[in-house]
């Protein structure tokens, strides 16, 4: 399985989780698998992202000593940008450094309050080796690269309550401030064994202080709600919760406090035991702190709730960008080969392409798209129209970069008659029926897809595609990501990632799919991004031979492209070692807006 620190989590309000080793770092894109225009920070191991005064932060779990993650070590980097694509490192935000934290500044997240200043509530190991959530204030909110930031010395805010494991409470949300004028935080916990996301509510929100008088503060007093927000017996530990609001009806996103008529809620769980991130769609009362369920069937069992991706990615965290009226998700994607693989690269994880979320006209899912910025970096294009790839064909896609590229295709299956028949078992694990019915395996409608990273023999490539299926007198869309064959190296994870598309197949014959793929990421969205699948692969031809791109049909039934664009992507400026150029950009950028 993929590797991930124990209680370590990527997202939160303000959070991300990179490595940075005190080694000299790689800047050039595919050396090692490094990515061209995905969030890394310069070199190591990398907690949350916001918007704030016309500049995007991004403060991240960080091991300024080496590639490896190190519950001592951790602290919090620090970058900006103008654009969610191109970013100048700055200096750490917070560092390990009083009785509170001393062992480590983990995950935690941002919140802006209503004057506009920003604040952090950080999970911080303290002396004793017990989580606690402590806060932190910019120094100078005037500073609109908030450089430099302060620990109050009454920290803890919430020390470690009774009843919960001195391990097992950790990942204080975004705050968001209910209609009685209390503000209330989430915090994962373990209480007497069972995995619980708890409410902690504050009053004291509208204090004014002066430039020094930290006392004053907002967030210092918080009050355990009696019941939890969510609790389950079966999942196991959760982590990294997310609450957050979005209208029933357009795309546009919204202040994390909004509530009220046409606004329904989201609540995303991360679970340690199998590395995914969860999700359910509801109706969220701040006067009960009680969230119900558009899919009571689902449960209490996070397991069965929605995947927000079904590759490898976890501790995913959204935030409201105010300067594009959107919601903006981001989840980190670790590593899958060795950590010895880890140490020889100098560096260690990445994260997603920012994603814009919103919620599907069914009012259960959530959609995701790359957001807008990502088209910045679209240079060569290529395309195709109106090809029919009929049993067995293998199209290349020529003229592009196939390392560096985002490609959009649009298949139209032309009859539903020849889908193989699904039974019940099969519908239980996807990812399984993708490992069993591979893109090598023929089927009757599909498999239809890309060929992705792959080496001119074909001996390594990654697979993305669909299959349809009759199950029950209806349709059934299946998108996989087939990593069997993306590597010949050795101690590699290439397991099959897959889902069931939530999508009227009779009704939606035209099945959109596209792929950003940036040398060891491969990010795939099915159906107008319905589903959503990330990969991290590792080829080794691509140290000495380009990769290629084909777009194919493996099933018996003819399948028809009526339209492909693949755009050659250049790289993206993202902590690179020299930095002075792209910061004075951004500034530049942030003053003209």
């Amino acid at each position: 399985m993929a590797r991930l620190p124990l209680a370590a989590c990527v997202a939160v309000a303000f959070h991300l989780f990179l490595l940075a080793s005190s080694s000299s770092a790689t800047t050039g894109a595919g050396r090692d698998g490094r990515t061209a225009y995905h969030f890394q920070p310069a070199k190591n191991w990398q907690n949350g992202p916001m918007y704030y005064n016309g500049l995007y932060h991004f403060f991240y779990q960080y091991n300024p000593h080496g590639a490896l993650w190190d519950i001592g070590n951790l602290s919090w980097g620090h970058s900006v940008s103008g654009d969610l694509i191109n970013w100048a490192s700055l200096e750490n935000g917070l560092d390990p450094t009083a009785p509170f934290d001393i062992n480590g500044c983990w995950s935690g997240s941002a919140t802006i309050l209503p004057d506009g200043t920003p604040v952090i509530l950080y999970t911080g190991i303290d002396a004793n080796k017990s989580q606690v959530q402590n806060v932190a204030f910019p120094k100078n909110p005037g500073d609109p690269l908030l450089r430099e930031w302060v620990k109050p010395e009454y920290n803890p805010v919430i020390p470690l309550p009774a009843d919960v494991p001195g391990d097992n409470f950790r990942d204080p949300s975004t705050a968001w401030l209910g209609r009685d004028g209390q503000w209330r935080v989430a915090v994962s916990a373990e209480v007497s064994g069972v995995a619980s996301t708890l409410i902690f509510r504050s009053s004291n929100s509208n204090s004014t202080a002066g430039d020094d008088d930290y006392h004053q503060f907002p967030f210092r007093s918080w009050e355990r709600n009696p019941a939890p927000l969510h609790s389950s017996k079966a999942s196991g530990m959760v982590e990294c919760p997310d609450l957050f609001p979005v209208k029933v009806k357009g795309k546009d996103g919204l202040d994390t406090s909004a509530n009220g008529f046409g606004v329904k809620h989201v609540l995303k769980l991360s679970v340690m035991d199998t590395l995914q991130d969860y999700y359910m769609v509801g109706e969220y009362d701040d006067t009960t702190d009680k969230l119900v369920a558009a899919e009571p069937e689902r449960g209490d069992d996070v397991r069965r709730w929605r995947r927000l991706d079904y590759g490898h990615v976890y501790a995913s965290k959204s935030f409201f960008d105010a300067r594009r009226n959107r919601r903006v998700l981001w989840a980190w994607a670790n590593e899958s080969d060795s950590q010895a693989d880890d140490v020889a690269r100098g560096w260690s994880g990445v994260q997603t392409v920012p994603r814009k979320v919103w919620l599907d006209k069914d009012g259960k899912q959530l959609r995701q798209w790359p957001i807008q910025e990502v088209e910045s970096l679209r240079r060569t294009l290529v395309g195709v129209r109106k090809t029919v790839l009929g049993a067995g064909a293998m199209n290349e896609i020529v003229g592009v970069g196939g390392s560096q590229v985002d490609v959009e295709v649009s298949f139209k299956i032309q009859s539903l008659d020849a889908a193989e028949l699904l039974n019940a078992n099969e519908m239980l694990d996807p990812q399984q029926l993708c490992g069993q019915k591979g893109a090598s395996v023929p089927g009757g409608i599909g498999p239809f897809g890309l060929i992705v990273m792959a080496s001119g023999d074909l001996h390594e490539h990654t697979a993305v595609f669909f299959r349809v299926f009759h199950y029950n007198s209806t349709y059934k869309l299946l998108m996989c990501t087939d990593l069997t064959r993306s590597s010949t190296k050795a101690g590699v994870y290439k397991p099959p990632y897959g889902g069931f598309v939530d999508i009227d197949v009779e009704e939606h014959k035209k099945i959109k799919l596209r792929t950003l793929i940036d040398h060891s990421v491969v990010e795939s969205f099915g159906a107008g991004g319905r589903a959503v699948i990330t990969a991290r692969v590792y080829p080794e031809h691509t140290a000495t031979n380009s990769s290629h791109l084909f777009v194919f049909n493996n099933g018996t039934d003819a399948v028809r492209v009526s339209k492909l664009r693949a755009w050659e992507l250049a790289p993206a400026s993202v902590n690179i070692a020299d930095n002075g150029l792209i910061l004075s950009k951004i500034l530049k950028q942030q003053s003209e807006s």
